[in-house]
């Protein structure tokens, strides 16, 4: 049995339970993921379809959907947060591993579309590792 994970938006207007039953986890390194996170690399969890229990704010949330390519996105219509969606196909629930309020059980798969990552990401993957501000 997989216990239960809470997990929501910076602001706390949008919060949701799932049982911690992923399939697959990756980190993508695609343009689009990148842009879509504003950072190095999305981290995206794939669960079942019906493995999401909204507690609040769900029509807080806005669906963004490219025009002519097969990506989507769902944010915190306050906070900009990403949070879970549906894929087009309807097959995974995509949950971005930073909504969590805890650490997942799954330990991520892969890392995809490396050829698309930045020389900033790898060169940043070298930096000095700190706790909090450099002082």
């Amino acid at each position: 049995m997989s216990k239960e994970l809470s997990g929501g938006c910076c602001c706390g207007q949008v919060t949701f339970t799932l049982q911690d039953n992923f399939r697959m986890f990756f980190f993508c390194h695609c343009e689009q993921c990148r842009k879509l996170t504003g950072s190095a690399h999305a981290s995206n969890l794939f669960t079942a379809p019906d493995n999401i229990r909204w507690l609040q704010g769900e029509n807080s949330t806005t669906r963004y959907e490219h025009p002519t390519r097969d990506f989507a996105s769902v944010f915190c219509s306050h906070c900009g947060s990403g949070l879970p969606y549906l894929t087009k196909s309807g097959q995974f629930l995509i949950v971005p591993a930073g909504s969590l309020n805890e650490e997942p059980g799954k330990l991520p798969d892969a890392r995809i579309f490396c050829a698309e990552q930045t020389e900033w990401h790898k060169q940043g993957l070298k930096a000095p590792a700190m706790d909090g501000f450099p002082q």
